[in-house]
Parts: structure tokens; C-alpha cells; sequence
């Protein structure tokens, strides 16, 4: 029995019967990383704010298989069918790959929606493999839009597919900021463990030294080890203290690109380092660039690390506006509104 879950606040075994058009969003995850939760969270939000007249209709990645079948049954020619950002499309993470192959070859009469993430098929005989599943599932859609969140990101899938590749910010920026006014203190690692890691931890280790000389260090991660699950109804509460853990902090230093993007949200001065593929570089020079309290560096000469950061701990908080960025998205959707519309008149 598949779980759709309409709202917040609760879970349905059915999709409820009305005149609204419905946003099915799958692929949501489940797993403790907060950066993807958050993007899950903001795309809920978008479409909330932006389209009001769709029921918003999210779908946990473990329940794709079994709610396929009963959106195809109840699904209108005016629905969007979407899968969710901010992972990696490619060849790292072979399940999440193979659910978006799943849904962009099923719903090929609707708009599908590939929401904003990288992309990143290794250079390798399964990178290759890989990429050419996914690009004889992604041409049975000739409905699908796919969209990047960096440059990089944007050409690759430019070059990969013959679907329309549109280019916005990741999702979270879309989220309001917050300005709590903790006082702060200490320096907080958040470090990733996993195979997308190059940060040397010789460069770690120096910089919790002459950090650790004037406050407290911590260290953390965006992926959680409790609770062991999360879902729609949990997140809101887990994403919020995220941003107050990262409010009470004098300085970010992390290769999670989520976590600068909690950064940008809580007004926190954050050093952003490399992963294995480049997309929170690219990702940075982008869209944040103009922020200055945040910084990215491939530095490895510790001086220098520490000039950048207490240049960036001497930063005052300043607006910045990335809202409008969203537009090709917003275009999208208002022109499958109106194409909907023309056809039933």
C-alpha cells in the first residue's frame, strides 16, 4: 500500500478525489541527510507559494514502485509529474538513478519535472553504462525538462540528453532566511564521510588548531545518525534546528555544499571546500558569489586559509535575493497552465 502524503501533517493510502490538478512529487527521501531533506522541504514550499491551485502530493522513495500504478490510474493530462533535486544524477548512487529512469520513462504524456541537482556519470565503463540507460529511459519523455543547479551541471546535461535543460539555483535558496540573533560562539566541521570527500584532513587538523586556539571546535555532518528515518511529517522540526545549531556559530567549515547553503540562510560566516566532482564550487560561483560572508577556496596553504577566515568572521550580514533566479522554472509551469487550459477549451 503506497503512502502519499497531501500535506504536513499526515499520511493517505489514496489520492484524494477533486477538481484540483495535482503535483505528484517522487523520489523524496527518507534517509538522514539533511541537505536533500531540505531541498524536499523547499520544493514543497515553491509550489505551495508559486501555485496554489495544485494539491501538492509528495511520494518517499521507497514507495515510488507501488504509487506508480495508482497516479497512472487517477492521473489527469493537466497534472505535473516531478522527480526530486538536489541529489546526483549519474552513476554514484545507482538507486536514485534508476527510480528517475523509472518515473521519466512511465508519465511520458504529462510535463515531467527533473528538479534542480548535478549531474555526474563517471569516466569509467559503468559511468558509461550508466549514462546510456538513463539516456534511452530520459528520450521516451519528450515531456521531460531537466534542470541544473550550477553551470556545469547545465552543459553536461546540454550535452548528455535531447531533452529541454533549464538552469536555476538549488531549491533551498528558495527558502526565507533567518536572522535568530543567538550570540556566537565556536568553529563547527561539517564533513561529509562518504566517497565524494578530497578535503586532506592534514588541512582539517590545522585549521581546528588555530581555530580551537580562541573558541570551541565541534564537529558534525548533515546527515544524521538520529533519528534513523524521516519523513514529511518530521522534517520541518529537524531542518529548523539545523538552522539554529548553525546560528549559534562564529564560523562554517565544510564540504557540504548544504551546509553553506544553511550558512547563507542563518547569516553564518562559512568556508566552503571541494568534493570529488566540483558541484559546490560551481554551485557557489553561480549563485553566491556576491555574498560576503561566505567563500569557497581550494586552498591548501594554511596561512592563507586563515587570513580567509577571519576576513570572513569580520563580514557584516548584507541582503541578497536569488528568488528571481527561479523564473525559467516558474515559465515552465505556467506554460504547461496555460497549454492545459487552451486544450480543454
Amino acid at each position: 500500500m503506497a503512502n502519499f502524503y497531501i500535506d504536513t501533517t499526515e499520511v493517505v493510502h489514496e489520492i484524494p478525489q477533486n477538481d484540483r490538478p495535482k503535483f505528484y512529487m517522487f523520489g523524496v527521501p527518507s534517509y538522514t541527510n539533511m541537505g536533500d531533506q531540505a531541498v524536499s522541504l523547499a520544493e514543497r514550499k515553491y509550489i505551495e507559494n508559486e501555485f496554489p491551485t495544485y494539491q501538492y502530493i509528495e511520494i518517499i522513495e521507497e514507495d515510488d514502485d507501488e504509487a506508480i500504478p495508482v497516479v497512472q490510474e487517477h492521473l489527469r493530462s493537466d497534472d505535473i509529474i516531478a522527480f526530486t533535486g538536489g541529489g546526483n544524477m549519474g552513476n554514484l548512487y545507482h538507486n536514485h538513478e534508476e527510480a528517475r529512469r523509472k518515473v521519466f520513462a512511465t508519465f511520458v504524456d504529462n510535463l515531467t519535472i527533473s528538479f534542480p541537482q548535478s549531474i555526474h556519470f563517471e569516466d569509467n565503463e559503468d559511468g558509461e553504462i550508466e549514462k546510456k540507460k538513463s539516456q534511452e529511459a530520459y528520450s521516451k519523455n519528450s515531456n521531460l525538462v531537466l534542470i541544473a543547479r550550477d553551470a556545469q551541471s547545465f552543459h553536461r546535461m546540454l550535452t548528455t540528453f535531447d531533452n529541454k535543460v533549464i538552469f536555476t539555483p538549488d531549491m533551498v535558496l528558495y527558502m526565507n532566511s533567518v536572522d535568530w540573533k543567538f550570540e556566537r560562539n565556536g568553529a563547527l566541521f561539517v564533513l561529509r564521510h562518504d566517497s565524494e570527500k578530497v578535503v586532506k584532513q592534514t588541512t582539517i587538523d590545522s585549521i581546528k588548531r588555530i581555530m580551537g586556539n580562541q573558541r570551541p571546535v565541534n564537529r558534525v555532518d548533515t546527515v544524521l545518525d538520529e533519528p534513523k528515518k524521516i519523513t514529511p511529517l518530521t522534517r520541518d522540526t529537524l531542518f529548523e534546528q539545523q538552522l539554529e545549531l548553525f546560528s549559534h556559530q562564529e564560523i562554517i567549515i565544510t564540504d557540504r555544499w548544504h551546509a553553506m547553503v544553511f550558512s547563507v540562510l542563518t547569516g553564518t560566516p562559512c568556508l566552503l571546500f571541494g568534493n570529488s566532482y566540483g558541484k559546490g564550487k560551481h554551485a557557489y560561483f553561480d549563485w553566491l558569489e556576491q555574498v560576503n560572508w561566505i567563500d569557497y577556496t581550494d586552498e591548501t596553504d594554511i596561512d592563507r586559509i586563515e587570513n580567509t577566515l577571519k576576513d570572513l568572521m569580520a563580514q557584516k550580514r548584507h541582503d541578497y535575493d536569488v528568488k528571481k533566479d527561479f523564473q525559467q522554472l516558474s515559465d515552465v509551469i505556467k506554460e504547461n497552465i496555460k497549454s492545459s487550459k487552451n486544450k480543454k477549451a
